[in-house]
């Protein structure tokens, strides 16, 4: 089947090929990960790489922080705006699934006017904070992902983790269902320097990469690079050395010391 190319070197590889055309794809991670970042590069390559506008529906920053955060990375949001190939627009949660529950609505009217194919939300966290029932939280989300696949749109969602390390054992849970795919940013401590990781949980109707990987976000935009090796416990935020590269080390040590 068709992919859709995330931009984002290493990922797509991941994902054997991108996200499915018109599907969920979720990205939870703690504040400074990236999440927002990745997003962009997802809306920015969309426009630019492979002719599929796009739309920023953000929850909690004015657009012109995005137009300065992307120009960091040398994308020019504006100048996509001014080419009708891309749509940034500020709203709330109750206001775009109001819109997405009638024929014309807001982000109907932009999607058809830009001929938009994908679209970032930033950040589906805000869906919680409003909805204090989680089965309503469930209809809530189940109901505006569907209104956006019913525009043909392809989702990028974005959550935020309530941890800087490790997470939540029931985060995964609420959301992890509704959407296509889930993809998960973490810090990891090694060797006393911080390192992000990500992996990618489920990927609905495909098969996918399951290793953990580095990633680190450059002047182009995030990259993800080799797996971990010989750490275990890596997405709790505190990993350990495997068993086989502790005793490498110790016997290593061991010989070392008798040899002197």
């Amino acid at each position: 089947m068709t992919r859709i190319s995330t931009g984002v070197p290493g990922l797509d590889q991941m994902l054997k090929g991108g996200f499915f055309p018109q599907t969920a794809n979720l990205i939870e991670g703690a504040p400074g990960t990236g999440k927002t970042t990745l997003g962009m590069q997802f809306i920015h390559h969309g426009i630019t790489a492979c002719d599929e506008p796009g739309i920023i529906l953000t929850f909690e920053e004015f657009p012109r922080q995005y137009y300065h955060d992307a120009a960091g990375f040398g994308w020019d949001l504006p100048g996509l705006e001014a080419q009708n190939k891309l749509r940034v627009v500020m709203s709330s949660p109750e206001i775009s699934l109001n819109e997405l529950q009638r024929v014309g609505g807001m982000l109907e009217q932009h999607a058809a006017a830009i001929g938009a194919q994908r679209i970032l939300v930033d950040s589906i966290s805000h869906f919680e904070r409003i909805v204090a029932d989680r089965a309503a939280l469930r209809e809530a989300v189940f109901g505006f992902v569907n209104g956006l696949k019913r525009l043909g749109l392809t989702i990028l969602l974005t959550r935020e983790s309530g941890s800087l390390f490790g997470g939540d054992p029931n985060a995964a849970h609420e959301l992890a269902f509704l959407v296509d795919s889930y993809i998960l940013l973490r810090y990891v401590e090694i060797d006393s320097e911080m390192r992000k990781a990500l992996l990618v949980l489920k990927q609905r109707g495909s098969d996918h990469a399951r290793d953990i990987r580095q990633y680190e976000i450059t002047a182009q935009g995030a990259v993800v690079q080799a797996r971990f090796k010989g750490q275990h416990g890596l997405m709790s935020g505190s990993p350990t050395p495997s068993p086989a590269d502790a005793f490498g080390e110790a016997f290593g040590r061991t010989r070392a010391s008798r040899a002197e």
